[in-house]
Parts: C-alpha cells; structure tokens; sequence
C-alpha cells in the first residue's frame, strides 16, 4: 500500500478530489474526530443546495412506509431473522385489503413513498406482482413505489423464466417508482457464500442496478458490515459502488449500517461499536466522491447515534418508517415520528425539510 503525506491527503480531501482504496486504507487509522471534520468537508462539495433562505445547513428526510409483502423465503441468509418458510405456522403473504390498510394510514400521516420487499416466495406468480403494483399505482398514485431488491428481481427472472430486462421493465410499467439497495450487504463473493451462500453474487446484484439505471429507475445503495468481512472487504465494496455508479449514475444515496446478530444463525464474537460505524459512515462520505446523499442509520444506531452521525458526513436522517420488521427481528427496534426526527434534527443544528425519493424537497 502507498501512503500519502498525511498533509497531502488531508488537501485532496478537501479539494474534492478522488481517493483511492490505499488512500481510504490509510485514512480508517486515522483519529475518529479528524475523520468527521473531512467528511463534513465532503459533504460540503457534494450538496450545493443545501441550505435553506436563511443561511442555514439543511438535513432531509423522507415519510414512507416498510411494507414486506411476504416473509416466505428460500434463501435462508444466516444473518435474517425475518424469514420464514412455508412450513412455519407464522408465515404470510399480505392480502390486497391488508396492504390498503397500511397505506390508507400512511396517507393519512402525509407519507409519500413505501419501501415495498419481501423474501424468495418460490410460488408467488409473475400476474400476482404486477397486479399488485397495478392496485396500488390506481388507488394510490400519490405513493412512490420504491420496491423490490436486486436479489429478488434475480429471483423474479429465474423463476418467471424471463429476461432481467423484461422483468424489470414490466414492474415499471406496472407502477413501480424506484429500487431500494436491499441485499447489496458486502459486494465480496467470498464474503457472501459465508453468510448467504444461496443469494446472489455480487456481479448479480450490480447487473440490476445497471439494468434498472438503464430503464430510468433510480436506486439506493447499501452496505452492511461488522460480520465476516475485513477492513479490505468493506473498501472493495465501496469501490463496486462508485465503480457502478460511475457507469450507470442511478444511485441516489447510500446507507451503511452494522449486523444486528440477535435471533440470527449468524454470529459474532463482538457486535460492531458505534465508533465504528461512524467512522465507516464518514470514510464512505470521503470515498463516494459521485454519491450525492448519505443517509445516517438510525433504525439501527438509535436515535442519538443517528443524530451524531449528522457530524460524520450524512445530510440525510432517513425515514419515518412507520413499520419495519426485518432489523426489528434481529432485536432492534427503535421508533421516530415526524415530529421527533424535525426535533432531532434541529437540536443538532440543522433545518429539517421532508423530501422525496429522488431528494427533492417538499416543504
């Protein structure tokens, strides 16, 4: 690895230039608060609206919904402890009239978006998804839909026997709005047969995105870490994701947040500290110099950290979220209102403004 001059590199930092995986190497042993003052200076450069009329920084958040369609899977990732199969007595698929449920009390909250996934249902039929994105676009046309991960559209094209292409183009001319970055976890196939050997590799999950990107479906990209993975491991995903953002440029935030090991087959000799995932937060700020927003994870850090990682490149606070089952099974289980996350904002000295999926702001 080639080492920069600590000055040297503080100054490309700061002028906005690209780092390099050494560089990003170097920096993660760097102390914690230098870290958080370069990565503020990234987000700086990247957010060139960000302030409102009266001089003051603002930090966005969304309204929306976790809606998991079903709970059926059979990829059985050893860190999941949502899944179930069809042989467990707790298992589901969500009826029409359950899902207009939810979205009725989401509209009525003033939400703008559900984040609509599930598992691999091995026997939910090609009809059943597009009607159900159809239903929703016709009764509902003011909710985006932001659905279906990478992971299950390769799912989709095996078991409907059709093209990726084909596939996702049909659920966006069916009412889909956008893609979340769901099952990205570490972009390391070694890493990946570890913990989810069933699920796709990594140049699967990228192929969706470059296909969805291709057909004007906006992204998210993600990335969880604190399980099997090294140091290494974590920067080569990064890398995957600028790399494809570079090619494509659908992503329109990225989200990294640690393994939440309660109730899960997967285990750790330590949970990931909260130091940690700050200062992966601020090294993917520096080293997604073509990502424009950065979202701090409070469903998994908790509302305090959230706010925290405000200093550590993220202009970004999330969503609302008023359901969410996947990272709650696990054992974590924080909740925020609208109201709550403004005020969070606020005390950390920002101006909270409501947006929607492609950050654009409402208010």
């Amino acid at each position: 690895m080639v080492s920069l001059n600590r000055d040297v590199l503080t100054e490309k930092i700061v002028e906005g230039a690209r780092i390099s995986r050494d560089d990003v190497l170097q920096l993660y042993r760097w102390p914690l608060e230098e870290l958080a003052a370069l990565a503020n200076a990234r987000r700086e450069l990247a957010k060139a609206r960000s302030y409102d009329g009266r001089g003051r920084e603002i930090v966005t958040y969304i309204v929306d919904r976790n809606i998991n369609y079903t709970n059926v899977c059979n990829v059985y990732c050893k860190f999941c402890a949502f899944y179930r199969t069809e042989r467990d007595e707790d298992h589901y698929v969500l009826s029409f009239e359950q899902l207009d449920q939810k979205l009725d009390e989401l509209t009525a909250a003033g939400g703008v978006q559900i984040l609509m996934q599930g598992g691999h249902h091995p026997k939910l039929q090609f009809k059943w998804y597009i009607d159900l994105l159809r239903h929703i676009r016709e009764k509902y046309p003011h909710i985006n839909i932001h659905g279906f991960s990478p992971p299950e559209f390769q799912h989709f094209a095996e078991t409907f026997r059709m093209p990726l292409r084909e596939v996702i183009a049909q659920f966006k001319a069916a009412g889909l709005g956008s893609i979340p970055g769901g099952g990205g976890e570490i972009l390391v196939d070694r890493v990946r047969k570890r913990i989810a050997p069933l699920k796709i590799n990594s140049d699967q999950w990228l192929e969706v995105m470059q296909v969805a990107h291709e057909l004007g479906l906006k992204s998210s990209a993600t990335m969880m870490f604190g399980h099997v993975e090294t140091i290494e491991d974590r920067v080569e995903h990064l890398q995957r994701i600028r790399e494809q953002q570079d090619r494509s440029g659908g992503f329109t935030a990225f989200i990294c947040w640690t393994f939440q090991p309660q109730h899960t087959v997967l285990k750790v000799t330590r949970p990931t500290g909260v130091s940690e995932y700050l200062r992966m937060q601020a090294l993917a700020r520096i080293f997604l110099d073509n990502i424009e927003n950065i979202q701090s994870s409070w469903v998994t850090q908790g509302p305090n950290i959230g706010q925290i990682a405000l200093r550590y490149g993220a202009n970004d606070f999330g969503s609302v979220m008023m359901e969410e089952n996947v990272v709650s099974s696990a054992g974590t289980t924080f909740r925020l209102d609208a109201a709550q996350i403004e005020s969070l904002i606020r005390d950390a000295g920002y101006e909270p403004r409501r947006r929607n999926n492609w950050y654009e702001l409402l208010n």
